[in-house]
């Protein structure tokens, strides 16, 4: 990958949502602190896993769900042995038939260091110089919440009627067609070095990820939703690479932007970057609805290949360098 076309100077970014797609964005960004584009990353992470280890962790301790942190901090990891080796550990999942299986050595490290420190973001930063990771992850509440959709389609009878559904795993599984989500508790308790990551930076950065369960929820979250639509910063969309069956069932680029255009009107968007290969069919009506934002569309090679359901980092670098040099934040 390169990157020799930096911006100005380096710059200040905060990436949101949480799983594989957060992991994804880490990654390149990752390589754009090595290549001193970026010189301050911070990811804050969803927190409302209800399934698998997370969940069981969740609800054996009561708390924070650390599935999705475990992996922000795993990307991180810097690309030699020492950052290879502690990835692979934080990430190893327990087989047998016992009591222990399922359970992911990273979440049980970050729970007892929660137990021990009392503060889910010391014990956080504690395993971050551990793994000597990049950037620094951060919850996006200081409470475990549950998220709650609005569906239609569940009742054959009557398929425009709203049914509710609650827990990430129930909604991004869903069978129907979801309409709008929100938090449970709706204002839970904002993580103010969050907050203060969000004021300082030049950039912030939404997707990819699972649309309803990852990447909107933290426009959910009060504090930080005003945080967001307050701050300077620059914010970048980038946009999944194809639909997900469950929660995203059917959708086109244009149909991710406008559930979050819906979900947040007033959250000033500067620029949506799609996958040129994933874009053909429905390029005109994302350009319009861009357009309608006030936002710039950028369309890139970011995917891993032909077709792919996967981002590339180091493609994905590179379009964040680009964008970044061509529209450097001022501050």
């Amino acid at each position: 990958m390169t990157a020799s076309s930096g911006a100005q100077r380096a710059q200040s970014v905060v990436a949101f949502g949480g799983g594989h797609g957060l992991a994804a964005t880490l990654r390149a960004l990752r390589l754009l602190v090595d290549d001193l584009v970026v010189d301050d990353l911070t990811a804050v992470v969803t927190v409302a896993d209800n399934g698998g280890s997370s969940g069981r962790l969740r609800s054996e301790f009561g708390v924070l769900p650390p599935g999705d942190l475990r992996m922000a901090l795993a990307a991180l990891c810097a690309s030699d042995r020492w950052g290879d080796t502690w990835a692979q550990v934080l990430q190893h999942r327990f087989a047998g038939q016992g009591e222990m299986r399922g359970h992911v050595i990273g979440n049980l490290l970050i729970v007892g260091l929660w137990e021990q420190l009392g503060d889910p973001v010391a014990a956080l930063d504690w395993v971050g110089k551990l793994l000597g990771t990049s950037g620094r992850v951060l919850p996006m509440a200081l409470t475990p919440l549950d998220i709650t959709a609005d569906v239609r389609g569940l009742h054959a009878d009557d398929p425009d009627r709203l049914t509710p559904v609650r827990g990430q795993v129930e909604v991004a599984t869903t069978d129907g067609v979801i309409s709008s989500i929100a938090l449970d508790p709706p204002d839970p308790a904002p993580c103010p070095e969050a907050i203060a990551a969000v004021g300082a930076a030049d950039w912030l950065v939404l997707g990819p990820g699972s649309w309803f369960t990852s990447v909107l929820p933290h426009l959910m979250v009060p504090a930080l939703h005003e945080a967001m639509v307050g701050s300077q910063a620059r914010v970048l969309v980038t946009l999944n690479l194809t639909e997900q069956e469950g929660e995203t069932h059917g959708f086109a680029a244009a149909d991710h932007l406008a559930v979050l255009v819906e979900h947040a009107p007033d959250l000033r968007v500067d620029t949506v970057l799609v996958d040129r290969c994933h874009v053909r069919d429905g390029l005109a009506d994302l350009e319009h609805l861009v357009q309608a934002a006030g936002a710039r569309l950028v369309v890139d090679d970011i995917a891993a290949g032909e077709g792919s359901a996967r981002h590339d980092p180091a493609k994905l670098a590179a379009a964040y360098a680009r964008i970044m040099a061509d529209r450097p934040h001022p501050r």
